[in-house]
């Protein structure tokens, strides 16, 4: 597995990580044997870069990764979130947190979910309005000097947000949706990072599925998944994004690769400083994303299917009216 590094900090990870979140919820049911066999694998195939977050289960996330994790500590690289608050009596309900006593406690329970005494990659899963962000990434830098974090991460900031935080900590990593579905960080967000030598770990490369091909109508989602819910699954939306996903397709079959390893190869081939977190709970989905790595595109591979899959092209929003975006501020 070939490595990249995120920030000017130098944390080295595996080119591409795991995202774990589906593991425990929103995908439909899980499976706790096969998601530790999926974790085992990816160590397998030289993963090490694996991404969860308090809210995910909630909680029971970290706590399935932490099981993972005992006895070989020094074969993974943990990236938690916290700030998203969520009641486990009220798991729909959400609020944002980033105040400092808060903080302080998420990471210390997270830290014992976990079973370690550092997390590596330490994200604010999204950004208080309530709490300025001084304040939010003061008490961040506290968590590094105690030796409970090692770096610092922001997952959907703005352009602004993120400069004020680089302001008073070095940010070693911006979370974000990114994909051939949802191309916006490339105006601002992209531009801002680089400028200040700070990694992109774009989640969902896949466009929550979508760009994998398998979803070929709504009903092919579970009750409980919660994309039934997502603008872009959605009516017209769905069949728009569906046509769009079949052109893919296409030029993915005339390279003799999936949609899903086209798709990644395209946010890999965007630079050196991306690490994309695909989420998978099975095996075979997981070593087929994997093998994206060894895909080459050429400048007429980028030129298609910047044609077919233009930015905008995507119908329908990445959130439903009241979701958690990043805030402006």
């Amino acid at each position: 597995m070939i490595t990249r590094t995120l920030g000017k900090q130098g944390l080295t990870v595996s080119a591409m990580g795991l995202g774990c979140m589906g593991m425990s919820e929103f995908y439909g049911p899980g499976d706790e044997a096969e998601s530790q066999a999926t974790l085992d694998r990816a160590l397998e195939l030289g993963i090490t870069f694996f991404d969860t977050a308090d809210i995910y289960g909630p909680f029971t996330n970290e706590e399935l990764l932490g099981r993972a994790m005992r006895g070989r500590r020094d074969r993974f690289l943990v990236a938690t979130k916290y700030g998203i608050v969520r009641d486990p009596a009220h798991p729909a309900s959400r609020g944002i947190n980033g105040r400092p006593e808060y903080i302080r406690a998420s990471c210390d329970a997270s830290l014992k979910r976990l079973g370690i005494d550092t997390i590596d990659l330490y994200y604010q899963h999204r950004v208080d309005p309530n709490t300025p962000i001084e304040e939010t990434i003061g008490a961040m830098s506290d968590l590094v000097r105690a030796g409970k974090v090692r770096f610092l991460g922001l997952s959907e900031a703005s352009p602004a947000t993120i400069r004020r935080a680089h302001a008073v900590h070095p940010i070693t990593a911006l979370q974000t949706e990114y994909s051939l579905f949802s191309r916006d960080p490339e105006d601002e967000i992209i531009p801002t990072i680089r400028e200040l030598g700070i990694g992109f770990v774009p989640y969902s490369p896949l466009g929550r599925g979508f760009l994998t091909g398998q979803i070929r109508s709504f009903e092919d989602l579970a009750p409980d998944d919660f994309r039934r819910a997502s603008p872009r699954f959605q009516g017209e939306n769905f069949a728009r994004n569906l046509a769009t996903v079949d052109r893919i397709q296409t030029i993915a079959k005339e390279k003799g690769v999936t949609s899903s390893q086209l798709a990644l190869a395209w946010v890999l081939a965007q630079g050196e400083d991306m690490v994309p977190i695909p989420g998978t709970k099975r095996r075979k989905y997981l070593e087929e994303n994997a093998a994206s790595l060894a895909i080459t595109l050429k400048a007429e591979d980028m030129a298609r299917l910047e044609e077919v899959a233009p930015k905008g092209v995507t119908a329908g929003t990445r959130y439903a009216e009241g979701g958690m975006r990043f805030v402006n501020g």
